[in-house]
């Protein structure tokens, strides 16, 4: 393995402003804390360019029927869990679509397993296992040098995924080791070297706005509503009707029955409502048009 100057590591320097944090008021320290978040979104916004490009490989991937993979250790690996969990609910995704490899396996989510961010051999194993040609592997290291990570990216590119890694450090890092690299630079961490604070915090807003703006993409939005929800609990079925009710601009009541007719699908439901059909018709309708609510409704005029 390549030598590494860790020190070198931006997400390893000691932050200046928070020398201090010991000496600090509760409110102090959070007044700092604070100040030091603000760099977070001004750091993502540089990174504009570089992620618009991975959402766009991200839909092309998905369009062709391929899925997501996250790789990551420690707390990049559990931001990856968390992202492959919240796409089926949130936008009616088999869970296959969007899957997580943690280095450590499942118990690591939960335990942190010190040590399984350098198996390198596990993380090719997984990624063999996984991954397939038009797949998207996404990397996730805040340090830019997780063993785990980078051999995972280094796999998929050889099985032919396309690769995204997310980082907060350029250090040691070639453009090359992915098809796109998002690399917030945040700074060094008010902790040294805690970077599940700032660097935690932009990778989850780098991940939020890769899923979320991808999913737009392929329909799973109408206007800013997430009309292809999964109704599994009390408060997503009392949205799903609401949405039917706003939408197709119809009582309580009808909706709850169009709702329930469509098998819990607003946008099934919408469509029955709007254009007058049955349940058969209006499904076949949205796969015509890709599940596109807007063109299904737009291609009734």
């Amino acid at each position: 393995m390549k030598k590494i100057n860790y020190q070198n590591l931006l997400t390893e320097k000691s932050n200046p402003s928070s020398q201090g944090i010991d000496r600090l008021t509760i409110e102090e320290a959070v007044a700092l804390m604070n100040r030091e978040d603000q760099s977070i979104p001004s750091a993502i916004r540089k990174e504009s360019k570089n992620l618009s490009k991975a959402i766009r490989l991200t839909v092309e991937s998905l369009k062709m029927g391929g899925k997501i993979l996250f790789i990551g250790a420690g707390t990049s690996g559990r931001l990856g869990v968390l992202e492959s969990a919240e796409l089926p609910p949130t936008f009616s995704t088999p869970p296959s679509l969007a899957q997580a490899i943690m280095a450590g396996g499942r118990k690591s989510v939960f335990k942190s397993k010190e040590g399984a961010e350098d198996n390198a051999e596990k993380a090719r194993a997984e990624i063999k296992k996984r991954a397939r040609k038009g797949d998207i592997v996404v990397g996730i290291a805040a340090s830019g040098v997780t063993p785990f990570a980078q051999a995972g990216l280094e796999e998929a590119k050889k099985l032919g995924a396309k690769t995204i890694f997310v980082t907060c450090n350029l250090a040691h890092i070639s453009k090359k080791c992915a098809d796109v690299v998002i690399a917030p630079q945040v700074g060094p961490e008010i902790i040294t070297g805690s970077t599940r604070l700032k660097s935690g915090t932009a990778t989850k807003m780098v991940l939020n706005m890769l899923t979320t703006l991808s999913m737009v993409q392929l329909g799973k939005v109408y206007g800013n509503r997430m009309v292809d929800l999964l109704p599994r609990s009390h408060k997503l079925r009392e949205r799903g009707i609401r949405l039917v009710q706003e939408f197709s601009q119809v009582s309580r009541p009808a909706a709850e029955k169009a709702f329930k007719e469509a098998r819990g699908k607003v946008k099934t439901a919408i469509v029955m409502l709007k254009l007058n059909l049955d349940y058969a018709r209006a499904e076949n309708l949205l796969k015509s048009c890709r599940g596109f609510l807007r063109v299904a409704l737009n291609s009734a005029q």
